[in-house]
């Protein structure tokens, strides 16, 4: 591991550690460099900010690891598998969320989430021998990313108490096949 990685991580470890008693607008730079234990020249070496570090610790821990359920048969585990990051790391991702970092998480969620999705999408309309437009695709993608976000937006503001399988299961169920028809409905005329 470089350097750079090694110093990164322990950004991230002290942030992480510093919003499990600390709301996140009230962790300063100089509070988080101290913990950590490096300058705060070398944190503006990797970050701009703390949100950027945050969003770092969300690609590293969430995102890349999500690459293998872009399809049909991953979509809901892939879910599953960051709503339980999100149980896992309740304290932080609350801390988040009831910031002035929501609306970082939000737009970072969104991204999370229609990066799946349009891969579904993408991989459904494979399957038809007509083809749907690239708008079409986006407007189902961004259709079904909203309402997958304010599902979890929604359990976020619960408390993110319920158990994640069962979040998954009411949004497959209502999923399940609507895609497929969204599609069609695209190729209809009375749509176009």
């Amino acid at each position: 591991m470089s350097y750079s990685q090694v110093t990164k991580n322990a950004l991230a470890h002290s942030l992480k550690k510093l919003m499990l008693t600390k709301p996140l607008h009230k962790i300063t730079i100089q509070q988080l460099t101290d913990d950590c234990g490096v300058t705060r020249h070398t944190f503006y070496n990797h970050f701009q900010d703390i949100y950027e570090l945050l969003g770092w610790v969300y690609q590293t821990e969430i995102v890349e690891g999500l690459e293998q359920y872009r399809n049909c048969a991953g979509w809901k585990q892939g879910f599953l598998s960051v709503l339980y990051y999100t149980q896992n790391n309740r304290t932080i991702c609350l801390n988040t969320f009831h910031s002035l970092g929501r609306e970082h998480l939000e737009s970072f969620l969104y991204g999370v989430i229609y990066g799946v999705v349009i891969q579904v999408v993408e991989e459904l309309d494979a399957r038809e021998p007509e083809r749907a437009d690239v708008q079409a695709k986006q407007e189902i993608a961004d259709f079904y990313t909203l309402a997958i976000l304010g599902q979890v937006i929604h359990w976020l503001k619960a408390g993110a108490d319920s158990d994640p399988a069962r979040i998954v299961a009411k949004v497959a169920r209502i999923m399940d096949g609507s895609i497929s028809r969204g599609l069609a409905n695209y190729l209809t005329p009375s749509y176009k």
